[in-house]
């Protein structure tokens, strides 16, 4: 999906139902004008940061210039510089183009009556491996949030080698950065339009999700969030010479120093083209050079999983899960999953340090799976889940409160048996935001997904939001997990246990 330019730096209106109105709020930076609805206010595009191009790319976040006139924010606004998603994937998920340099904006769903107390915030940070991703897709419409009492915000941040390149005279993180820049927006600006600056969570997926967990271990998290939630966020981040390696291929790519100036020779398109090159289509799943947050910089001194295990954010309630099947998304619309032979499971096994008998336990808790599913399996685990409980425990160790869900529903889409998307990667999104008929829900999940289940995770992230507590008991000894199947969504005890412990250090 690309929308066609309009005037810079927003993309096409959002077209007027009948019985919509303007509405006006004025902010620190300016006024603003969105759009009245169904009795949902929204303000998109909104500008929390400077452009980040001309004498300030590949620099630190810097204030938005004040404007007088009022600013329309009605539309999408600018989107980072991004390649599309391609091949079977890209026919799953969606790439928004908004022409533009002032990519840094938000958007803002708020409930047009505004109640004597300031309502409960949930700040939204989307996901795509650090390269793909905007607010402006239609999947992240915060309206049926504020329909239920909350100030829903949805941010846009750099993104691939604008945000996330490592040069030798430029701070590490600037995407992490801009994310920290939209957090304190709102602790400036959200009670304007009727939110509590000190009940924020922060919640993210995938990427997003990694953020979170990112902003979570930061010192001074609590001044800018009270809860967080992570969705399928990977808890850990590279050394600099790890998550170095894709700007060097893109400066080797381009024969540009990787250096401020040396990528700053570089147009922004040019950059997407180099760094499409140098990952070779490669994912979280089967590997290749990619962008990750990096460590030992003073917004990431840590690796997430390490600052929080060791007892960070102790006073911050988190929800955190994933889905089943979070492989599937890579892996079975490819094809991949069905060319993974037994041989090339057992050189998996072999580099990432799975034992023999931690395969025999997946192989007999799926005795019908292939050998792609197999794989798929272990690596979401280890990528994913066993992360996760070593947080989950360690934060129970530590007092703090913690829950865990699963997304377990299937989606049907993509054929029968092998071919089916399941309980993939991304798959909760249009659940959780209770927008099942948005045309990427409709694409992942069918155009028969249960209502119910939308209606319960939905609930449940409000709930979390207004009150700390999704609904189900915290983590403790007893490993509860909340799996959010569309039958009963029972809260199950230790699920697949013996997995876990098998890929457990």
């Amino acid at each position: 999906m690309n929308i066609d330019p309009g005037l810079e730096p927003t993309g096409e209106p959002i077209p007027a139902r009948d019985g919509s109105t303007p509405v006006a709020v004025t902010i620190g930076s300016g006024p603003i004008t969105g759009v009245t609805e169904a009795g949902v206010s929204r303000f998109l595009g909104v500008p929390y940061a400077a452009a980040p191009f001309g004498d300030d790319r590949f620099r630190l976040p810097q204030p938005v210039v004040p404007w007088e006139d009022a600013r329309d924010a009605t539309r999408p606004g600018a989107t980072a510089p991004q390649p599309p998603y391609t091949g079977a994937v890209g026919e799953l998920l969606a790439t928004v183009t908004v022409p533009g340099n002032e990519i840094l904006n938000l958007n803002v769903w708020t409930p047009a009556e505004r109640s004597d107390t300031p309502l409960p915030v949930m700040v939204w940070i989307h996901g795509g491996s650090l390269v793909h991703g905007s607010n402006a897709l239609d999947s992240y419409d915060g309206t049926a949030f504020a329909r239920d009492g909350v100030v829903l915000v949805s941010v846009n941040y750099r993104l691939g080698s604008e945000g996330f390149s490592v040069l030798d005279d430029v701070p590490l993180n600037l995407g992490l950065a801009d994310q920290l820049a939209a957090l304190t927006w709102v602790q400036d600006e959200i009670a304007r339009f009727g939110g509590d600056p000190d009940n924020v969570t922060v919640f993210g997926e995938s990427a997003g999700g990694a953020s979170v967990a990112a902003l979570l271990a930061h010192p001074d998290a609590s001044s800018v969030m009270r809860r967080a939630i992570i969705q399928s966020g990977p808890l850990r981040s590279e050394p600099r010479e790890r998550s170095g390696r894709i700007s060097k291929l893109t400066g080797k790519d381009l024969g540009v120093p990787t250096t401020r100036a040396g990528f700053r020779r570089v147009p922004p398109e040019g950059l997407v083209g180099a760094q499409e090159r140098v990952m070779g289509g490669g994912n979280p799943l089967t590997g290749g050079p990619g962008f990750s947050i990096t460590t030992s910089s003073p917004l990431a001194p840590l690796s997430p999983l390490d600052a929080l295990v060791s007892g960070g954010s102790a006073d911050i309630p988190v929800l955190i899960g994933t889905t089943t099947e979070e492989h599937r998304l890579f892996l079975v619309p490819t094809g991949i999953a069905r060319r993974i032979t037994r041989l090339q499971l057992f050189a998996a096994r072999l580099r990432f340090g799975v034992s023999a008998s931690a395969v025999r336990t997946f192989r007999r808790n799926r005795p019908k799976a292939k050998s792609g599913e197999i794989l798929g399996a272990i690596a979401t685990d280890i990528l994913l889940r066993v992360p996760l409980n070593q947080l989950a425990d360690a934060r129970a160790d530590n007092g703090s409160d913690t829950w865990v869900y699963e997304f377990a529903w299937r989606s049907p889409v993509g054929g029968d048996g092998e071919g089916e998307l399941g309980a993939a990667h991304a798959m909760e999104i249009g659940f959780v935001f209770d927008h099942l008929d948005s045309p990427e829900a409709v694409r992942m999940a069918g155009p028969s997904a249960p209502q119910s289940l939308a209606t319960a995770m939905h609930d449940a992230w409000v709930a979390f939001a207004k009150a700390g507590d999704p609904g189900w008991q915290r983590w403790d000894a007893t490993r509860p997990v909340r799996t959010f199947d569309g039958v009963d969504d029972a809260v199950v005890l230790a699920p697949r246990d013996d997995e876990r412990a098998a890929l457990t250090p």
